[in-house]
């Protein structure tokens, strides 16, 4: 599919100019729709996405209040138990130091984890699974998070995505053929979509299969990279180019399928375990395929739409990650208040000293939104969201991001005892790196976010018509979003008025953008991670205030400090983003720094010479 953004208008400043409208006006008739070659994947359904709202200056309540409150008393009373099971498990039975050494999960450690059902959480009962909600997943997740990373990523390579496509597309024979096996653990699945020559541009992959000319089978030949229980899955969701026709214009084209793999078919091998930086104790390989034989019922969902089922497998798999994120930032924040609490320099404790204060409550925010967005994700996808794509996206690159930056500010508030091994916390390190990368890495999911509600905008300058899309913009200059029709607590009322306020700001900004560039702002990538890093901004304040609006209905006023102190200082931080889109001067730095990283490039290194001649 294509978006289209207006064509041959001019910025639109002030409605004092009588010319520039009447210029602007006369533009807008000449406009005419330009196809931009950037996919998205979001339904032409009607919008229900908070996310998708604010780029149209919409604060959408429906979508954010009340906060998700999706447990029964016997769902709480289930997921506590099995906390309490998975704490002793971490306590007593599982060495996350020993797993990093030794690069594996011993056998009989694998064996509990069985027991326990951490393969098949999310699988429904008669499949033999746990049957848990995304909300009790992302539950225990927090598990994995604070004990084990190197862990959650194993059997999250095995559930949140391995097998997920059979979960989200397989049909009644493939699930009860599959999932069983799958959720006892008595066989491992992994998810084969990164290839050499294709990273991010999944679209790009040479795997290919080819149905014989008796049409009962597939021939797959190719191979995939990185991927994650690789070497030790038996059941494999593989990604491959498959002959077939376009519909426009009939010539030939290769679309993309999903299938269901089992190393069993023969003509299935992998690569030794890649040596990485963290989560070493997952096993990570290159898998290949040489005329591999997969039958024309392993075919998960459509034939050429496995690029949908991958982006859906990831999208719907993006949830847990915050989550588990959570788990992470709570363990490290208590290991550095322990700290500060304890240890004395300069005669005081170092929780005296502002700075420390300053670190501890940042940490404290960046969780507490982490974990804000990460629950109402969730929730909403419990309460049966049709559209959560954008926040899973918003979700994965904040937490993914917020983690790093806690365990960063934990070595330093724990100074030369954060950077030795026994402490632990370089280890921590070393595995959240990979997080702004695997699942779609940040840098890409900010074009997504931006780019999509970059869509929506065109769309509406293109339907309001001449005079409507000029006016419209105009009022929504001026005016914030509409007032909630809920009862907010009185002492939010001045985040609730930050956010309306900016929604709107952020609206017309990202319009007059499209406005100015027209079809290259695909091309305009430094101005699109502003407009995301706003869109991220705009999500976490929304989640801090129903969050915290939910816990003073329930008498918990506690939580009100810790959304006000964030929803401040996101506005602050976005004030500086929108005024940074709309003004010149920015622009050329922008350009002036761009055109060094280019004449770097060039050099295909260092630009500058030694400063002493040698």
């Amino acid at each position: 599919q294509h978006y289209y953004i207006t064509n041959n208008l001019r910025l639109i400043m002030s409605l004092r100019s009588a010319s520039l409208l009447y210029n602007s006006a006369k533009a807008l008739r000449a406009y005419q729709p330009v196809a931009v070659t950037c996919k998205r994947y979001l339904g032409e359904t009607a919008n229900t996405s908070f996310a998708r709202g604010i780029f149209l200056g919409e604060l959408r309540e429906e979508e954010l209040f009340p906060y998700p409150d999706v447990l029964s008393a016997e769902q709480k009373e289930t997921i506590s138990m099995m906390m309490e099971a998975g704490h002793s498990f971490f306590q007593e039975t599982n060495d996350a130091a020993g797993n990093d050494s030794n690069e594996k999960i011993p056998e009989e450690q694998l064996d509990q984890m069985r027991a326990l059902g951490m393969y098949g959480l999310m699988v429904p009962e008669e499949y033999g699974g746990v049957a848990l909600t995304n909300t009790m997943y992302a539950k225990f997740g927090e598990l994995t998070g604070e004990y084990d990373l190197g862990l959650g990523i194993h059997t999250g390579a095995h559930q949140s995505i391995g097998y997920k496509g059979i979960l989200l597309y397989g049909n009644e024979e493939q699930k009860e053929k599959y999932l069983p096996s799958l959720a006892s653990g008595d066989v491992f699945a992994c998810f084969c979509l990164t290839e050499p020559s294709s990273g991010s541009d999944a679209s790009s992959i040479k795997t290919r299969a080819v149905l014989n000319e008796a049409g009962t089978h597939y021939v797959m030949n190719g191979a995939k990279i990185w991927i994650s229980n690789g070497g030790i899955a038996e059941i494999f969701t593989v990604f491959a180019k498959t002959p077939g026709i376009d519909k426009k214009t009939g010539e030939p084209k290769d679309k993309i399928t999903a299938f269901i793999v089992e190393r069993a078919f023969g003509g299935v091998s992998h690569g030794p375990p890649e040596k990485k930086m963290g989560i070493k104790c997952s096993n990570t390989a290159e898998v290949y395929f040489e005329n591999c034989e997969i039958p024309v019922e392993n075919v998960l969902g459509e034939e050429g739409d496995g690029f949908k089922v991958a982006m859906n497998i990831l999208n719907n798999g993006r949830f847990g990650m915050g989550a588990c994120l959570t788990g992470t930032m709570k363990m490290l924040i208590a290991k550095s208040t322990d700290h500060a609490n304890t240890r004395k320099q300069f005669v005081s404790n170092l929780r005296e000293y502002q700075g420390i204060q300053q670190k501890i409550a940042r940490m404290n925010l960046l969780c507490y939104a982490n974990e804000s967005m990460a629950y109402m994700l969730c929730g909403n996808m419990d309460r049966g969201a049709p559209e959560y794509q954008l926040e899973a996206a918003i979700s994965k690159i904040f937490a993914s991001q917020a983690a790093w930056d806690v365990c960063d500010e934990t070595i330093q508030i724990l100074g030369g005892a954060g950077f030795m091994k026994d402490v632990g916390i370089e280890r921590w390190m070393r595995d959240l790196r990979i997080f702004r990368i695997f699942e779609g890495t940040n840098d890409i999911l900010k074009l997504f976010v931006a780019l999509n509600g970059v869509q929506d905008i065109g769309k509406k300058l293109k339907s309001a018509g001449t005079m409507g899309a000029m006016m419209g913009l105009m009022k929504n200059k001026f005016l914030p979003a509409a007032p909630l029709k809920c009862n907010v607590h009185s002492d939010l009322a001045p985040s609730v008025d930050m956010l309306r306020g900016d929604i709107s700001k952020f609206s017309v900004s990202v319009s007059e953008q499209v406005i100015k560039h027209k079809k290259n702002i695909i091309s305009q990538q430094v101005l699109l991670n502003r407009v995301a890093d706003v869109a991220i901004l705009l999500q976490s304040m929304a989640s801090v205030i129903s969050r915290s609006n939910n816990m003073a209905e329930k008498g918990d006023t506690g939580e009100i400090v810790l959304a006000n102190a964030w929803c401040a200082e996101s506005h602050q931080k976005i004030k500086i983003l929108l005024d940074e889109m709309g003004d010149s001067e920015i622009t050329k730095v922008d350009e002036a720094v761009l055109a060094v990283g280019r004449m770097g490039l060039d050099a295909n290194g260092y630009l500058a010479k030694s400063p002493i001649g040698c």
